[in-house]
């Protein structure tokens, strides 16, 4: 392997191969600290030509390659495995806004562009880039688009794929795939982007990116509301979308633990109302009109759910700085679960008419099977995706219970398939998911899948271990 190491250093020079332990640890764990793994070396082109290079390098001398943005995924798909045998290949340095239309409302950048550079980048021209996650501050474009990110904005704007328009990738031969045309009508035979995009880097490298821009709304209202189940919540959602059409830019359900969990572990935080309640929805309009317009539509909408005892109570943020307060009980539910211990993550999808009913009978199952366990049900509720995650039981240790991790995860996916859902909505599936992929998607879809891929990287060399 000296042979190839040299040559890598030629390509991208000394300081951006990196081989020891000290310099490759900061990239070989993953986000949540419960895999490390090894490589080779840990490689940083700083160019798409420097990039398509290595991947000749790696193809020449059969050698596996992990990509990496932010490293802020969940399901271990941007880590090497415990072989030692791959290189990382880092996009970090190549974090560059290439291009802003802002007549054509586009935006050109690298892949590793941090998204919430691009969300200024795009503010700066009188526009906005609407994906929007709680890793927005260290997550890169690239990671997004490789696990098709959502977000809390995808109820009005769509996942990263409907917000992309076209890709650059460096394929397994090392060959650069330019993509980078800025139509939203393009018929000129199969959609090659599509491919890459949710692929977590197992068929090419994404090294750049078209995106679609917006107008940036004229005003933003949120509000949190208390409800009694989510079946009201359901019933809030229809309510809101028949009086606010796609002014409704936002909608999270929270249980009633997610935020006595979020007090528990940052007391500082606003506390809305007086008393609990069993569930909650963040809601969030934005108005192309005026803040009069979208607090009209809110409290027409607001009015007719107290009317209809859809919900219990309600709060309405009258300012910016408390419209974050309340979207900080919601950030920090993440947060507040990792203080709080270890817990059984569950990112699913389910459509939007099954998800009370299917909240319904999954809890009772986990109850009979882990006594006392916790739940911390929280999501976007306008698109269908739940983090449906389970804690320990009181007494019982963070060890200890994830040794029960398959019986939990075989809970909860049974229950989400006879739902008709997915068991991933916008974590990807990585290494951590691979085997429940192939328990729950059929045959003749895992088929094509293996087809696609060996068409596309015949030695396998691309982020192998991932998806299948």
């Amino acid at each position: 392997m000296m042979d190839f190491l040299s040559q890598c250093r030629g390509i991208v020079g000394d300081a951006y191969v990196l081989e020891t332990p000290s310099d490759m640890a900061p990239f070989l764990t993953d986000q949540r600290g419960r895999f490390t793994g090894k490589a080779l070396a840990v490689l940083r082109p700083g160019s798409v030509d420097q990039v398509a290079a290595l991947v000749r390098a790696c193809a020449a001398h059969r050698v596996a390659m992990v990509p990496q943005g932010g490293n802020t995924g969940l399901v271990l798909g941007s880590v090497p495995d415990i072989s030692g045998a791959q290189v990382l290949l880092s996009l970090a340095r190549l974090n560059s806004v290439r291009q802003v239309d802002a007549v054509n409302r586009t935006m050109t950048v690298d892949a590793g562009c941090i998204l919430q550079h691009i969300q200024e980048a795009a503010a700066a021209e009188g526009c906005l880039f609407p994906l929007s996650l709680a890793a927005e501050g260290s997550c890169t474009i690239g990671g997004n688009l490789a696990t098709n990110a959502g977000g809390t904005a995808v109820l009005r704007y769509g996942n990263t794929r409907e917000l992309c328009l076209g890709l650059e990738v460096v394929m397994p031969q090392g060959e650069v795939w330019s993509g980078l045309r800025g139509l939203r009508k393009d018929n000129t035979g199969y959609d090659l982007r599509d491919l890459f995009i949710g692929a977590e880097g197992t068929l090419g490298i994404i090294t750049g990116a078209v995106l679609k821009l917006y107008p940036q709304p004229k005003a933003s209202i949120t509000a949190l509301a208390a409800l009694p189940s989510p079946a009201h919540a359901l019933q809030l959602l229809v309510l809101m979308q028949d009086y606010c059409g796609a002014s409704l830019t936002g909608f999270e359900l929270m249980s009633r633990y997610c935020l006595e969990l979020v007090a528990e572990q940052f007391p500082s935080l606003p506390k809305p109302f007086a008393a609990p309640h069993p569930q909650y929805v963040l809601l969030e309009l934005s108005s192309s009109e005026s803040e009069q317009h979208a607090v009209g539509l809110l409290e027409r909408a607001i009015g007719a759910a107290l009317a209809r005892d859809v919900i219990q109570d309600a709060v309405v943020a009258s300012s910016v700085a408390q419209s974050a307060g309340l979207w900080q009980l919601r950030e920090h539910i993440p947060l507040a679960q990792a203080k709080a211990g270890k817990n059984i993550k569950h990112d699913i999808s389910l459509p939007v008419s099954r998800i009370a009913d299917f909240v319904s009978a999954t809890g009772p199952l986990l109850d009979a099977a882990f006594p006392g366990c916790q739940l911390v049900c929280f999501g976007h509720l306008g698109d269908g995706n739940l983090h449906y995650n389970v804690a320990p039981p009181p007494g019982i240790s963070n060890e200890d219970f994830l040794l029960q991790q398959d019986k939990v995860n075989r809970v909860v996916y049974d229950s989400v398939e006879s739902f008709g859902g997915s068991i991933s909505a916008e974590h990807g599936i990585g290494a951590l998911k691979r085997d429940e992929l192939a328990r729950y998607k059929s045959p003749v879809e895992l088929n094509m899948m293996r087809a696609i891929k060996a068409a596309l990287d015949p030695l396998g060399i691309m982020n192998p271990g991932k998806i299948l």
